[in-house]
């Protein structure tokens, strides 16, 4: 076996785990942030909080994961990514910091408690807005000239990532608003049943609006959604999004409690598979490809070994967690 072949593949998908873990787990955490100003009293915004307090803080070990994992296995990457995208990556982890002292210090204060909670909605929101930059820049392509990347500091700015930095922060409220109906009641998930339908038809839009787009930017993603037999065998993605559409708006229109949430879940990932399958097989694109970023295969296969016994010990440390603390939460209780 060619392991110079095999483990940058393997890498590959554990980082994309890493990463769509991180999407969805915290995810719905950012959705409360943003939020957080739409409930009626500082009462609600505790119940909105405490519905992800026991369960929120180890969102960011698949963060951390993917980054390391990056910085081990394709040391050329990390370097041109973190390099040129070093100001949306700041703002991300500055906010990150921001919102989680924000979150911890609400629940102690008194007098300034709504001056907290005030921190940790700006601070959601800059976090999705800064992986929607991100996102948005990876799309458009990163173009290398001797395998760097010279656009400078600013060079991953455009109107295309402004525009899904924005819908990073819709879908990530959309999240919140449905995992508020799965674990409330009463009023609070009457607000957050109101806040589904609109946030649906935005994160809709916007998912129309970048593949109107895609066509008119020069990008390996436009390439491999749009040309020759491509459309035929990537078509199940796009086909299931419409279904996974049309079956949330039901959901929501019947009152159902667990499926919304389990549907804006299927829209990021198949959001993220269709990122995946855009890019691959480069992991920086539009021209490095997973084999000329890796690093080493003995390094590759030390690292794996630790990720073999780190990645299942986090998955069922998760289940636990989530199995635990299932069910709804009631106004008046905590976990603080």
């Amino acid at each position: 076996m060619d392991w110079a072949t095999v483990l940058p593949v393997v890498w590959f998908f554990i980082i994309g785990f890493a990463v769509i873990m991180y999407v969805l787990l915290d995810g719905f955490v950012l959705g409360l942030g943003i939020l957080l100003p739409f409930a009626d009293d500082e009462d609600q915004r505790d119940h909105m909080m405490n519905t992800a307090a026991p369960i929120w803080d180890g969102n960011e070990t698949w963060l951390v994961l993917g980054g390391a994992g990056l910085m081990a296995t394709f040391p050329k990457a990390y370097a041109i990514v973190l390099s040129a995208l070093y100001l949306p990556i700041l703002a991300m982890l500055i906010a990150l910091i921001f919102r989680g002292v924000a979150f911890e210090f609400r629940f102690k204060a008194h007098t300034s408690r709504w001056l907290w909670g005030v921190a940790f909605s700006v601070g959601s929101v800059v976090t999705a807005f800064a992986q929607g930059l991100i996102l948005g820049a990876l799309v458009e392509g990163m173009p290398l000239t001797g395998g760097k990347y010279v656009q400078g500091a600013f060079g991953w700015f455009s109107p295309f990532a402004v525009m899904t930095g924005v819908a990073v922060v819709f879908g990530y409220a959309l999240l919140g608003a449905t995992w508020l109906i799965l674990k409330t009641d009463g009023r609070l998930q009457r607000i957050a049943f109101d806040l589904t339908r609109p946030l649906m038809l935005a994160v809709i839009g916007f998912m129309l609006m970048v593949s109107a787009w895609l066509p008119f930017l020069d990008s390996q993603l436009m390439e491999r959604w749009f040309t020759g037999a491509h459309i035929l065998w990537l078509s199940p993605v796009p086909i299931l999004t419409v279904l996974n559409a049309i079956l949330l708006w039901r959901a929501v229109l019947k009152n159902r409690e667990v499926q919304p949430f389990v549907l804006a879940l299927c829209f990021f990932a198949l959001g993220f598979i269709g990122l995946v399958v855009g890019m691959w097989p480069n992991i920086v694109p539009p021209s490095m490809s997973i084999w000329e970023a890796a690093s080493p295969p003995s390094s590759q296969g030390f690292v794996l070994v630790g990720a073999a016994f780190l990645i299942p010990a986090v998955l069922a440390y998760t289940v636990y967690s989530y199995r635990v603390f299932r069910g709804k939460v009631l106004a008046g209780e905590g976990y603080h």
